[in-house]
């Protein structure tokens, strides 16, 4: 079959691409390996619950927003609810707790009021992040610093460290090896736009973009996996493909002028031919593939606020971490001790559980070297122990929790690898490092395009809506 342009991965990257170029009059062919459309940005049923696989809080989307020019023309605007979020976040450790809004200026008032003696400093760190300084660049490349080098410049006060990196997750594991520049853009897009949650969770999003495709031409096949990348005349023309879960999959070819990747660099290079793959993997070779994350998913037999929940989002930070140069060391340390997050779907309308009943989640980084030498009996004993962990940990913060959970389920950097694909489970792409390089395919192939986290504008969902909708545009101007 031929068409205009094939999309390999139906995560919001490859979604928006989709989307927006079928919408334009492109024949489109997209195809997913997953039994769903929506990567990362995804749900699932486990009795009267809708879990969430990957958002819990999503920049804006605010009038300035790229993303609300976006889903106006995608029409996601009239379909997807967005629930305005109470408030930033809420950060504890045992020596502090103190809750940021979305304002900046309340969040500078009440950081102000809490470290007295830092008010420079904390006038410096939203100056930096609310107007992102640009640094020169030097020899061709970005020049940069570390976002903890930076707030060892500014800030004195080790904990207000730690309260301003609450969040840090969203991003990185270590504020040490993580650029200014791109922590500057990404935390203040919160800090500008405010945060929101899908109502009834983020595979709302990726059905309605499945189904643009569909209602505009195009065809999205799931359950199907790209096992190769043709090319001919040295470029790329087409890809082979198969179904999943089949005693005897037929290997079928589809042939296009343009096709997007939805998937990480280094899972395309493996399906190019290897002197083509070798290009792509010698361009990445100075890359490192970021973290991944480890959730606990929580039904709940009712709301929690009778327990004391009242935030949406904590952030607990383990005691042992007195500095940032203790971030690191407590994300690889024992899951006794390592910091996490505890989110309670049920301080929004979040159209997650039935009337009386909440879902809640509790997440904190991962590592597939965690669980990737497990047999699989070990594996499964491993995670029930890393969720009775958490949840010990859990009953410490919220005392009662314990006796409202009627359903939990824990996932691993091993799961996200196995529904995404991505080497190591890494849930942002390539780990955004100081001076990292924007890594540029089109002088080997100006017809294949990187439309995800593993982009030029990073992880996260915006990060890879936006890749998405920039991709299809330069194919769309091209052709033009």
């Amino acid at each position: 079959m031929k068409y205009d342009v094939i999309v390999i991965g139906a995560g919001l990257g490859g979604l928006t691409a989709g989307a927006k170029l079928a919408k334009e009059g492109k024949k489109v062919l997209l195809i997913e390996q997953h039994s769903k459309p929506g990567g990362c940005a995804t749900t699932f049923k486990r009795g009267d619950f809708t879990l969430e696989v990957g958002l819990h809080e999503m920049d804006g989307p605010s009038p300035k927003d790229m993303k609300t020019r976006i889903f106006n023309e995608l029409e996601v605007s009239e379909k997807i609810e967005f629930i305005k979020l109470p408030e930033f976040y809420h950060f504890i450790n045992d020596r502090i707790g103190i809750t940021i809004p979305h304002d900046p200026i309340e969040a500078a008032a009440i950081l102000r009021e809490a470290f007295p003696s830092e008010s420079s400093g904390i006038d410096a760190f939203f100056k930096q992040i609310l107007n992102p300084k640009r640094f020169p660049a030097e020899n061709n490349m970005p020049n940069d610093i570390s976002l903890g080098e930076f707030l060892d410049s500014v800030i004195t006060s080790e904990d207000l460290k730690l309260v301003l990196l609450g969040n840090l997750g969203y991003f990185h594991d270590d504020p040490y090896s993580l650029s200014l520049t791109y922590y500057s853009v990404a935390q203040g897009s919160y800090f500008t736009g405010g945060a929101s949650f899908i109502k009834g969770g983020s595979q709302k999003l990726s059905d309605h973009l499945a189904e643009y495709i569909r209602l505009h031409g195009g065809e999205v096949l799931l359950n199907h996996i790209v096992t190769g990348i043709i090319i001919e005349n040295e470029k790329p023309c087409g890809i082979t493909y198969r179904k999943k879960k089949t005693s005897f999959p037929e290997t079928i070819n589809a042939y296009a002028s343009e096709i997007i990747a939805n998937a990480s660099m280094p899972g395309v290079a493996d399906l190019l031919p290897e002197k083509y793959g070798s290009l792509i993997k010698n361009k990445i070779s100075n890359q490192k593939p970021g973290a991944s994350l480890l959730t606990i998913y929580f039904g709940f037999r009712n709301n929690l606020s009778k327990t004391g929940s009242s935030h949406y989002s904590t952030f607990v930070f383990d005691g042992s971490v007195k500095t940032q140069a203790d971030i690191l060391k407590n994300n690889r340390g024992d899951f006794q001790k390592r910091s996490f997050t505890f989110i309670d779907y049920g301080r929004i309308d979040s159209g997650l559980a039935p009337e009386g009943k909440s879902v809640g989640a509790i997440c904190c980084i991962d590592y597939i070297s965690d669980w990737e030498t497990l047999t699989k009996e070990e594996y499964k004993a491993k995670k029930e122990e890393v969720a009775r962990i958490f949840i010990g940990r859990l009953e410490k913060l919220l005392p009662g929790i314990s006796s409202e959970i009627e359903y939990y389920e824990a996932g691993t950097s091993s799961t996200i690898k196995r529904y995404t694909l991505n080497p190591g489970g890494a849930v942002y792409g390539f780990a955004q490092i100081p001076r990292k390089p924007v890594i540029e395919t089109s002088d080997l192939f100006d017809n294949l395009h990187f439309a995800s986290a593993w982009g030029k504008t990073g992880g996260g969902f915006s990060g890879a809506i936006y890749s998405g909708f920039l991709t299809a545009y330069k194919i769309l101007r091209k052709k033009s």
